[in-house]
Protein backbone atom coordinates (compact mmCIF):
# COMPACT_ATOMS: atom_id res chain seq x y z
CA UNK A 1 0.00 0.00 0.00
CA UNK A 2 1.40 3.09 -1.00
CA UNK A 3 1.35 6.52 1.31
CA UNK A 4 1.32 9.81 -0.69
CA UNK A 5 3.06 12.77 0.97
CA UNK A 6 0.32 15.53 0.95
CA UNK A 7 2.53 17.94 -1.09
CA UNK A 8 4.25 15.48 -3.67
CA UNK A 9 7.53 15.50 -2.05
CA UNK A 10 10.13 12.64 -2.95
CA UNK A 11 10.56 11.01 0.04
CA UNK A 12 14.48 10.43 1.17
CA UNK A 13 16.66 7.89 3.82
CA UNK A 14 16.08 10.97 6.01
CA UNK A 15 12.16 10.62 6.06
CA UNK A 16 12.71 6.97 6.07
CA UNK A 17 14.39 6.46 9.83
CA UNK A 18 11.34 8.52 11.30
CA UNK A 19 8.73 5.56 10.30
CA UNK A 20 7.42 4.09 13.20
CA UNK A 21 9.31 0.79 14.63
CA UNK A 22 5.81 -1.41 14.05
CA UNK A 23 7.20 -4.50 13.16
CA UNK A 24 5.59 -4.06 9.24
CA UNK A 25 7.58 -3.26 6.48
CA UNK A 26 8.47 0.35 5.27
CA UNK A 27 10.28 0.77 1.92
CA UNK A 28 10.22 3.88 -0.31
CA UNK A 29 10.10 3.25 -3.98
CA UNK A 30 10.94 6.43 -6.30
CA UNK A 31 10.06 8.64 -3.23
CA UNK A 32 6.64 6.51 -1.97
CA UNK A 33 6.25 5.22 1.27
CA UNK A 34 5.29 1.50 1.21
CA UNK A 35 3.93 -0.74 3.91
CA UNK A 36 3.19 -4.02 4.03
CA UNK A 37 2.48 -6.83 6.79
CA UNK A 38 4.55 -9.72 7.80
CA UNK A 39 4.72 -12.32 6.20
CA UNK A 40 3.46 -15.79 6.39
CA UNK A 41 5.01 -18.97 7.99
CA UNK A 42 5.12 -20.65 4.11
CA UNK A 43 6.45 -17.52 2.75
CA UNK A 44 9.58 -17.14 5.67
CA UNK A 45 9.92 -21.11 5.63
CA UNK A 46 10.80 -20.57 1.80
CA UNK A 47 13.19 -17.73 2.79
CA UNK A 48 15.09 -20.06 5.33
CA UNK A 49 15.15 -22.68 2.45
CA UNK A 50 16.82 -20.25 0.03
CA UNK A 51 18.82 -18.62 2.87
CA UNK A 52 20.16 -22.06 4.02
CA UNK A 53 21.45 -23.34 0.53
CA UNK A 54 22.93 -20.21 -0.61
CA UNK A 55 24.53 -19.46 2.68
CA UNK A 56 26.19 -22.74 2.85
CA UNK A 57 27.29 -22.33 -0.48
CA UNK A 58 29.03 -19.16 0.51
CA UNK A 59 30.74 -20.47 3.59
CA UNK A 60 32.03 -23.33 1.56
CA UNK A 61 33.04 -20.90 -1.95
CA UNK A 62 33.58 -17.79 0.06
CA UNK A 63 32.43 -15.29 -3.19
CA UNK A 64 30.46 -12.96 -0.72
CA UNK A 65 27.47 -12.20 2.00
CA UNK A 66 24.24 -13.43 2.04
CA UNK A 67 21.46 -11.37 3.96
CA UNK A 68 17.76 -11.43 4.64
CA UNK A 69 15.07 -9.01 5.63
CA UNK A 70 14.98 -6.53 7.43
CA UNK A 71 17.95 -5.41 6.63
CA UNK A 72 18.37 -1.41 5.10
CA UNK A 73 19.32 -1.19 1.36
CA UNK A 74 19.66 2.29 -0.09
CA UNK A 75 19.39 1.94 -4.00
CA UNK A 76 19.21 5.81 -4.23
CA UNK A 77 17.86 9.01 -2.62
CA UNK A 78 14.84 7.86 -2.91
CA UNK A 79 14.52 4.11 -2.95
CA UNK A 80 15.23 2.53 0.29
CA UNK A 81 14.17 -1.43 0.24
CA UNK A 82 14.18 -4.19 2.58
CA UNK A 83 14.44 -7.31 0.40
CA UNK A 84 13.90 -10.96 1.43
CA UNK A 85 17.21 -11.82 0.69
CA UNK A 86 20.02 -10.39 -0.96
CA UNK A 87 23.89 -11.22 -2.03
CA UNK A 88 26.31 -9.11 -2.23
CA UNK A 89 30.20 -10.44 -3.96
CA UNK A 90 33.09 -9.71 -2.38
CA UNK A 91 34.01 -7.20 -5.11
CA UNK A 92 31.03 -5.20 -4.32
CA UNK A 93 31.22 -5.51 -0.30
CA UNK A 94 31.96 -1.69 0.02
CA UNK A 95 28.40 -1.13 -0.25
CA UNK A 96 28.29 -2.61 2.76
CA UNK A 97 28.12 -0.44 6.06
CA UNK A 98 27.65 -0.53 9.20
CA UNK A 99 24.11 0.26 9.51
CA UNK A 100 23.07 -0.51 6.12
CA UNK A 101 23.36 -1.55 2.75
CA UNK A 102 24.35 1.76 0.29
CA UNK A 103 24.00 0.86 -3.14
CA UNK A 104 22.74 -2.43 -5.43
CA UNK A 105 22.93 -5.81 -4.57
CA UNK A 106 24.44 -8.02 -7.18
CA UNK A 107 21.51 -10.66 -6.10
CA UNK A 108 18.09 -9.70 -4.92
CA UNK A 109 15.15 -12.21 -3.91
CA UNK A 110 11.73 -11.59 -2.87
CA UNK A 111 9.10 -13.85 -2.11
CA UNK A 112 5.66 -12.75 -3.30
CA UNK A 113 2.70 -12.50 -1.38
CA UNK A 114 -0.79 -11.46 -2.18
CA UNK A 115 -0.06 -8.27 -0.80
CA UNK A 116 3.15 -7.51 -2.34
CA UNK A 117 2.65 -9.70 -5.60
CA UNK A 118 2.29 -6.07 -7.85
CA UNK A 119 4.85 -4.21 -6.54
CA UNK A 120 7.89 -7.02 -6.34
CA UNK A 121 6.82 -7.97 -9.96
CA UNK A 122 6.16 -3.97 -10.47
CA UNK A 123 7.55 -1.30 -9.44
CA UNK A 124 10.59 -3.12 -7.92
CA UNK A 125 11.23 -4.69 -11.03
CA UNK A 126 12.06 -1.70 -12.15
CA UNK A 127 13.36 -0.04 -10.06
CA UNK A 128 15.79 -2.82 -9.27
CA UNK A 129 16.50 -2.77 -13.09
CA UNK A 130 17.09 1.16 -13.24
CA UNK A 131 19.51 0.91 -10.06
CA UNK A 132 21.67 -2.17 -12.10
CA UNK A 133 20.97 -5.18 -9.70
CA UNK A 134 22.47 -8.00 -11.84
CA UNK A 135 19.62 -10.51 -10.65
CA UNK A 136 16.38 -10.64 -9.49
CA UNK A 137 14.59 -13.48 -8.57
CA UNK A 138 10.65 -13.38 -7.75
CA UNK A 139 9.66 -16.50 -5.79
CA UNK A 140 5.95 -17.52 -5.96
CA UNK A 141 4.52 -19.81 -3.38
CA UNK A 142 1.37 -20.41 -4.58
CA UNK A 143 2.42 -22.06 -8.01
CA UNK A 144 6.03 -22.97 -6.81
CA UNK A 145 7.74 -21.20 -9.33
CA UNK A 146 10.69 -18.85 -9.53
CA UNK A 147 11.14 -16.57 -12.20
CA UNK A 148 14.74 -15.39 -12.79
CA UNK A 149 15.59 -11.93 -14.48
CA UNK A 150 19.29 -11.20 -15.27
CA UNK A 151 21.21 -7.83 -16.77
CA UNK A 152 21.19 -7.55 -20.23
CA UNK A 153 22.87 -4.38 -21.31
CA UNK A 154 20.61 -2.01 -19.24
CA UNK A 155 18.06 -4.52 -18.85
CA UNK A 156 16.85 -6.70 -16.54
CA UNK A 157 15.44 -9.54 -18.80
CA UNK A 158 13.28 -12.50 -17.65
CA UNK A 159 16.12 -15.81 -18.65
CA UNK A 160 13.47 -18.30 -16.54
CA UNK A 161 10.48 -19.29 -15.11
CA UNK A 162 11.45 -22.45 -13.43
CA UNK A 163 9.16 -25.13 -11.48
CA UNK A 164 9.43 -27.67 -8.55
CA UNK A 165 7.18 -29.72 -9.95
CA UNK A 166 9.38 -30.24 -13.68
CA UNK A 167 12.53 -30.74 -11.26
CA UNK A 168 14.35 -27.58 -11.89
CA UNK A 169 17.17 -26.00 -10.10
CA UNK A 170 18.05 -22.63 -9.61
CA UNK A 171 21.51 -21.12 -10.85
CA UNK A 172 23.12 -18.31 -11.03
CA UNK A 173 26.37 -17.06 -12.80
CA UNK A 174 27.05 -14.88 -9.90
CA UNK A 175 27.72 -18.12 -7.95
CA UNK A 176 29.02 -20.70 -9.94
CA UNK A 177 28.30 -24.13 -9.08
CA UNK A 178 25.50 -23.47 -6.98
CA UNK A 179 22.51 -25.64 -7.90
CA UNK A 180 19.52 -25.37 -5.60
CA UNK A 181 16.66 -27.86 -6.34
CA UNK A 182 13.11 -26.19 -6.00
CA UNK A 183 11.32 -29.22 -5.03
CA UNK A 184 12.93 -28.83 -1.67
CA UNK A 185 12.68 -25.42 -1.79
CA UNK A 186 8.85 -24.87 -1.81
CA UNK A 187 8.60 -28.18 0.22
Amino acid sequence: MAIRDTAHRKLTYEDYVLLPDDGRRHEILDGEHYVTAAPYPRHQAILGELHLWIGSFLRQNRLGRVFFAPLDVLLSRHDIVQPDLLFISNERLTVLKEKNVQGAPDLVIEVLSPSTRRIDEGLKLERYELLEVQEYWTVDPSRNVVRVYRRLGDRLRKEAELAAAAGDRLTTPLMPGLEIPLAEVFQ
